[in-house]
């Protein structure tokens, strides 16, 4: 009782203690696992969400952020992306000069999470664990490649020895940021690695991711989602294909194949992996006017995607916004369900005692284009993402304006 009328005595009149840290005031606030939707104010302290209300005093926090016609929600969760970075000139995405370090591309586009798809396999994991995940203030998880040498590119991928189910899943189980097992540009007409990769997440209890690569002819998507792949496993760049050597979700009429819902009903994950060349408008559009919504958002983030019609996680937020998908729909699938498919779900969601990462973003309204591909056709939107602020773990890491900061005073 006495160190309280202490404090109480040292306090300027009309003042309480500063209970947070950081208040975010006035914002529209989307938390799909909470089911909010509307103008609330998050407080923050210690790392954490310790409360949400509306019209929490400003007296209250150290600092408040004025988030007045600005959307505030969960960090953007990018389930597929390329972060094993490095300088091996043999290598494309296993620490090779294609991956990204993932600070320089994720809190700027509102992400404050990214899962590496199949960097690294079981031979290199450790040396990804020691030269990004743990150097990293963007929260990085992975998908452990079923190739041992991960994703190095060329013959390497086509390895059929080098996949080792029982060895991957051993290694995916003695490390907490392994979140699945991939499967990547294997060519051919053969189902060994597709079974191989299942196995090991089978083994190891963990989802399988799969970019499907190319076969002549074809291998058959009803077979994989309907026979092969087991419900929680995911399809990523669902909006691609359609060549000679890999089927398109839509038919050569742009009818929606007659499995895609009964798939999806089945527990298939349909993931975005944009990427430079697994987006495409002849797919896209017909497919989300039929009705179909993707689960998940993803970039397929690398070196050259970032610099074709990729570009981030919010131009490809975007782009589902303008194709009809709505605001509420784009941050589920970038937030809360990203963060249920890969089995963390103490990610994607602002409820009281999660750790504080949180996006503000505005939705600006214009005359924007949006490539959907390398080289590929352009669609005009009026509707564009863009991250005023990314928190991670409570710390202000991107502030496009300088909403945090002082005005200078001459």
């Amino acid at each position: 009782m006495r160190l309280i009328i202490l404090i109480l005595l040292v306090l300027p009149l009309g003042m309480t203690a500063q209970q947070y840290d950081l208040l975010i005031k006035g914002g529209h606030l989307i938390d799909p696992k909470n089911n909010l939707d509307a103008i609330l104010d998050v407080a923050i302290k210690d790392g954490s969400v310790v409360r949400v209300a509306t019209n929490i005093p400003m007296t209250m926090a150290q600092k408040t952020i004025d988030a007045t016609d600005l959307y505030v929600s969960p960090g953007f969760v990018d389930i597929h992306s390329h972060n094993y970075y490095g300088v091996d000139p043999e290598s494309e995405y296993s620490n090779g000069s294609n991956a990204l370090n993932p600070d320089g591309f994720t809190f700027r586009s509102g992400v404050t999470t990214v899962v590496d798809a199949g960097g690294s396999g079981w031979r290199n994991f450790a040396h990804f664990k020691e030269q990004v995940i743990d150097r990293s203030q963007t929260r990085v998880l992975a998908f452990l490649n079923i190739v041992g040498h991960g994703m190095r590119g060329g013959a390497w991928e086509q390895d059929l020895n080098d996949m080792d189910a029982e060895i991957t899943s051993m290694v995916a189980k003695r490390n907490k940021e392994i979140v699945g097992i991939k499967l990547a540009h294997y060519n051919g007409h053969d189902w060994t690695p597709v079974d191989r990769a299942v196995e090991a997440g089978t083994l190891a209890n963990i989802p399988v991711m799969i970019d499907f690569g190319g076969a002549d002819p074809p291998l058959s998507l009803e077979t994989l989602f309907m026979e092969k792949l087991r419900p929680g496993d995911i399809y990523t760049h669902v909006f691609g294909g359609g060549g000679d050597r890999r089927q398109a979700i839509v038919d050569e009429n742009f009818k929606l194949r007659p499995f895609i819902f009964d798939a999806q009903k089945r527990g298939i994950i349909y993931d975005v992996g944009h990427g430079g060349a697994s987006f495409f408008y002849k797919n896209a559009v017909p497919a989300i006017n039929q009705g179909l919504r993707p689960n998940t958002i993803s970039t397929d983030s690398h070196g050259r995607s970032i610099l074709s019609g990729m570009k981030d996680m919010t131009n490809v937020m975007s782009k589902l916004l303008n194709l009809g998908m709505s605001i509420q729909e784009v941050i589920a699938a970038s937030t809360w369900d990203a963060a249920k498919v890969i089995n963390h779900e103490e990610l994607g969601h602002l409820s009281e005692g999660a750790e504080a990462d949180v996006t503000l973003f505005r939705v600006r309204q214009g005359d924007f284009g949006f490539m959907d591909r390398t080289g590929g056709e352009k669609m005009s939107g009026n509707q564009k993402i863009e991250a005023e602020m990314t928190i991670r773990a409570g710390k202000i890491v991107w502030d496009l304006n300088g909403l945090a900061a002082e005005e200078y005073k001459p």
